[in-house]
């Protein structure tokens, strides 16, 4: 008994459909990289030196294309929107090399950027000599020693960092400026959270726009 008229032409059909789907998935995921190269990026909180601005285990939406991409493999990094500037959350790279090779990344908020003259007085940040509230700060006690620093001038193509939970913050006031060449991009929201005490996601949080 003959093949069934057609069958030819189905299984090009089906072959056709395999190719489309495949072509489908390899683009889906070329883009995927591309925005996460590019554009944006996740980011999971493992401290608490932000809080209550962001709280361990909140995961970030990152944009990377506000300040310029950077090249991959290089430190050159392309035109962006706009400079970084005070109260901007950024990711970045750790400044301290780790011994064993691990490149971590770090978030803080920018609280002075070239040139500017930076001070604390008991915890109240003086921005060029002009006093800042700041609304977003968490003052949990012991006060340490760096409740009081400089003032300091934020030198060239550098930035000063600092975290939010003010008093329990490893920033620049312990290790230094930030080179903006470390910078990852700016933290714009969150898109999950997850309280590892209660062992539950914390609904209230997602999508909060980072500020």
């Amino acid at each position: 008994m003959g093949k069934k008229a057609g069958t030819p032409a189905k299984k090009a059909k089906r072959k056709d459909a395999f190719r489309d789907f495949v072509e489908t998935v390899v683009t889906a995921v070329v883009l995927a990289l591309i925005l996460r190269a590019f554009v944006i990026q996740t980011f999971r909180i493992p401290s608490g030196s932000m809080e209550d601005t962001l709280l361990v285990g909140d995961f970030l939406v990152v944009n990377k294309f506000i300040y310029g991409i950077k090249v991959p493999f290089t430190d050159t990094r392309l035109p962006g929107i706009r400079e970084p500037r005070y109260g901007d959350v950024i990711v970045f790279q750790y400044p301290n090399p780790d011994p064993r090779g691990r490149k971590e990344n770090y978030v803080k908020r920018c609280i002075g950027t070239e040139g500017d003259i930076v001070e604390l007085k008991n915890n109240v940040l003086y921005l060029n000599g002009e006093r800042k509230d700041e609304s977003f700060i968490k003052l949990k006690p012991p006060t340490p020693r760096w409740a009081d620093y400089g003032p300091i001038k934020v030198p060239k193509d550098s930035l000063f960092m600092m975290g939010d939970n003010r008093n329990w913050s490893a920033d620049s006031r312990d290790w230094g400026f930030m080179d903006k060449t470390l910078m990852k991009g700016k933290a714009v929201g969150i898109y999950w959270s997850w309280d590892g005490k209660t062992k539950r996601p914390r609904f209230e949080r997602l999508f909060d726009v980072i500020r």
